[in-house]
C-alpha cells in the first residue's frame, strides 16, 4: 500500500507543470526588482509585472500563483516543469528562446547605469564603465551585454567584473564603494538610486536587446496563445498603459 501511495504521489510531482491541472498556473519571478517585482510589508507580491500576470490570469481565466526564484534559476524552473510561466522584466534574446517559448512584447525598456552619489564618476556611453569595476545581475542581458562587448574584447578586465543573484545587494556595494557601476534596466535603478542614494549616471538603449516579455515552457503552444491574446487586449482596453502610469514606467 505504502508503494503504491508513493507511486501516485511521484506520478503528481512528475506532472507538474500546472498548465495541465486546472485553473491554477505557477509564475516565476525574482521578486528584488522594483518597480516590476517586490515584496510588500506584509510579504505580498507586488509591482507592475505582478499586477500584469494577475490581469493576465483573469483573461484567461486562470488563479495565480506566483513563485520568488533567483533570476538565473527561471528557465530552469520552466524547463524543469516547476513553473509555468516567468514573468521577470525578461528581455527575449536568442539564446533564450533556444530553451523557451516568449511572449509578445509588453513593455519597450531602456537601462541604466547606476554609480555611488558624490562619486565624481561620469559616463557618456556605456563603454566609459569599462575603466571602473562593473556590476550587474546574474543572468541578464546586462550581464551578456558587458561579458561579450567589455570583457571578451578586453575593454573590461575578467576581475572587474561582479555578479549579483540580486540587485539590492549590488546596489548596497555601490553605496559601501566595493564596486563602481550597476547597469541594469532604467525602472528599477530608479527604484534602487532613491533607496540607496546611489545616482544615475547614463539612461542608455546600447545595451537594449528586445522588449519585456514572458516566457513559457518551449512547446506550450496553448498557454502561449492564450497570453498573447490577453496582452493585446490588456492594450487595447487601456489596463497596461494604466498600469505603466502606476508604476511611473519611462
Amino acid at each position: 500500500m505504502k508503494k503504491i501511495l508513493s507511486f501516485i504521489l511521484m506520478l503528481g510531482l512528475c506532472m507538474g507543470s500546472v498548465a495541465n491541472a486546472g485553473d491554477t498556473i505557477v509564475v516565476g519571478t525574482s521578486a528584488d526588482y522594483p518597480p516590476y517585482e517586490f515584496t510588500d510589508a506584509a510579504g505580498e507580491f507586488v509591482g507592475f509585472d505582478m499586477d500584469l500576470i494577475r490581469a493576465i490570469g483573469e483573461k484567461i481565466g486562470k488563479k495565480v500563483k506566483i513563485v520568488d526564484m533567483g533570476f538565473d534559476t527561471l528557465i530552469a524552473g520552466l524547463q524543469n516543469e516547476k513553473i509555468d510561466v516567468v514573468i521577470a522584466a525578461m528581455q527575449a534574446s536568442e539564446k533564450r528562446k533556444e530553451k523557451v517559448d516568449f511572449s509578445i512584447s509588453y513593455h519597450a525598456i531602456k537601462d541604466a547605469i547606476l554609480v555611488k552619489e558624490g562619486s565624481g564618476i561620469e559616463i557618456k556611453s556605456v563603454y566609459d564603465i569599462a575603466k571602473y569595476k562593473v556590476a550587474s545581475q546574474t543572468g541578464t542581458i546586462q550581464e551578456k551585454w558587458i561579458q561579450e562587448n567589455l570583457i571578451k574584447t578586453g575593454k573590461l578586465a575578467a576581475e572587474n567584473y561582479f555578479s549579483y543573484e540580486r540587485v539590492d545587494n549590488a546596489a548596497m556595494d555601490i553605496k559601501a564603494g566595493r564596486v563602481d557601476a550597476l547597469l541594469i534596466i532604467a525602472d528599477p535603478a530608479t527604484s534602487l538610486a532613491e533607496k540607496n542614494s546611489l545616482t544615475i549616471a547614463l539612461i542608455t538603449t546600447e545595451t537594449v536587446s528586445a522588449g519585456q516579455s514572458l516566457a513559457v515552457t518551449k512547446g506550450n503552444t496553448q498557454l502561449l496563445t492564450a497570453i498573447n491574446k490577453a496582452i493585446e487586449e490588456l492594450k487595447a482596453d487601456g489596463t497596461l498603459k494604466k498600469l505603466m502610469d502606476k508604476y511611473k514606467l519611462l
